[in-house]
Order: C-alpha cells, then structure tokens, then sequence
C-alpha cells in the first residue's frame, strides 16, 4: 500500500515568524480572560477551542471549565479526543449531551442550520455557567472566521457568549503557532465540522446518515488519510481528499479498499472528487442563482 509523508501545516520558520509577529494579541488574549475571573468554554477539541481552554487554564486555574455538547452530529472519535484533551491540559470538563436534531428547523438543513445547532449548544453552556456561578462563557471563533458564512456566530451572540481570538485579532496560523510553542497536538490537527456539513444544504439531517458519514470517515482515517471528507449524495459517496494525498487513489489496490470500505457503510457508489478538500466548500453553493441546479453525479 502506497503511503503519504504529511507536510506540517507550518513550518518551523513560519511558526518562529508568526509568534515573533503576534506577541501582543497573546498578551492581550491573557489579560482579557484573567480579567473575567472565572469562564466556561464551548470546548469542542478543535484547534481553536482547545487553544482558548489551555490559556484560560493557565490564567484561571480551577476557575476554568470546559464544556463538550455531544449529539449524533459529533464523530465518536471528536468526542473521545476532547476528553483526552482536556486531560493533558489539566482542565476541569465535562460531557453534555445537546439535541439539536430535536429540533425541525436544524433537520431541514437550510444554509443557516449551524444558527440552531449554536443555539442549543449555548442554551446549555449558558445554563452551566449559571449553575457554576462562572462569569462569562468562551468560544473557538478567530478573526479568520469572520470571512466565512458563519451563522452560529449569530447565536453566539444573541447569547452573549464572548469570542476572545476574534476580540484579539489572532488569526488561524497564528493560532497553530501558539498551539504548538504550548505544546498542544492540536497545533497541526486539520480544520473539522460536525457531521452534518457532509450534507448538502436542504438534505434532510437524520441520525442514520450521520452515522453513515461518520463511519465511512472512520474508515478512512483507518487506512491512513489525514485531510479529507465524505460528502453525503444519497447512493453517493463523494470523496474529497487533501492534495497530497490525492495521489494515494492512483494505487488500484488501496483505491479498492476505499471503495470496498465506503460501501460497506451503505453507499452504492464512490466518487472521488477532481478539486482537493478545502475548507468552505459546502458553501461554494451559497452564491449560485436561485434555480441553477448541481451537476448530477453518474
């Protein structure tokens, strides 16, 4: 079986440069959180919220606690890692269960379903707070998200929950720089969305084709892919993959365990997508005119 040596998302010298040039935002990020005196964060075990989780333990100590909201739409692998996670960072956690599939608005999957997948998950972390007698809750968002189509920062909001990366002005990369001179995993560890977002926009959100996608993305990882997803079409699996490891899908015989591993789960067809994996693609579709349809997939 062919194999792929990852590229590290920065470098050394990139990571020396992008510390070098944002000292200051971290001194501020540090000030801001020692100021609110105690916080609860929205901790999923993502770059962005474990970096956050880390600072506020450092500045805040046991005052700092760390919420994971679990739902179908969470991959079972996310969740055991935010556990581990929040262990090596010495903070206090703890595991909630969120039910935003309860909910008719976020199954229907329209273009703002993130608003009330957000909307659940502060509700609780806000109800966690009060019962902690915490002063403020925490989230992941950076300065880099304010450029993507961002609905849940819209709840956020409504739910007065504070953003202290985007506050600062820290940007992705410099978050990972960050991350990686405190010596968190999570430094190098790719970009990742809930389940649902391997649904496209007006496809019915249900447990069963979470779980699908979940497994199919589980048996990727197996056999040795780092940067991909598995776009649900009904019968089709449409796999994007990073552009490094596209190459891998040349090799017949790791492509047939691929394909043999994705219909395992329940798809009908593999497809590979030509455009490598990046982030925000789901979107690409938002600025289509009302009416154009999608390619059909044979």
């Amino acid at each position: 079986m062919s194999s792929v040596t990852h590229k590290p998302l920065l470098s050394d010298d990139e990571v020396a440069r992008l510390c070098a040039g944002s000292g200051e935002k971290l001194a501020q990020l540090r000030e801001r959180i020692r100021s609110y005196g105690s916080a609860l964060v929205a901790f999923s075990g993502g770059v962005d919220s474990t970096f956050v989780l880390k600072v506020a333990v450092e500045e805040l100590g046991v005052r700092a606690l760390g919420v994971t909201a679990l739902s179908p739409s969470v991959s079972p692998d996310e969740a055991d890692e935010a556990r581990a996670l929040a262990a090596q960072v010495g903070a206090r956690h703890l595991v909630v269960d969120s039910h935003e599939l309860e909910d008719p608005r976020y199954s229907a999957n329209p273009t703002n379903r993130c608003y009330f997948c957000k909307t659940e998950l502060y509700g609780i972390t806000e109800r966690v707070r009060a019962e902690q007698q915490l002063a403020v809750v925490l989230d992941g968002f950076n300065a880099d998200d304010k450029r993507d189509h961002r609905p849940g920062h819209q709840a956020a909001r409504e739910h007065r929950v504070v953003s202290p990366l985007g506050d600062v002005g820290l940007t992705k990369n410099e978050i990972r720089a960050w991350s990686q001179r405190l010596g968190l995993p999570t430094w190098d560890k790719p970009q990742l969305a809930c389940l649902a977002s391997r649904l496209p926009y007006g496809t019915q959100v249900t447990v069963e084709r979470l779980k699908q996608v979940g497994a199919a993305e589980r048996a990727l990882r197996e056999l040795g892919f780092k940067v991909f997803r598995v776009r649900y079409h009904q019968e089709v699996a449409r796999l994007e993959v990073s552009a490094d490891e596209l190459p891998r899908l040349d090799e017949p015989q790791l492509r047939a365990q691929v394909d043999r591993a994705l219909k395992a789960t329940g798809f009908t067809f593999v497809a590979v997508d030509l455009e490598p994996f990046r982030s925000g693609r789901l979107n690409d579709s938002l600025g289509r005119p009302a009416g154009v349809a999608l390619p059909v997939m044979s």
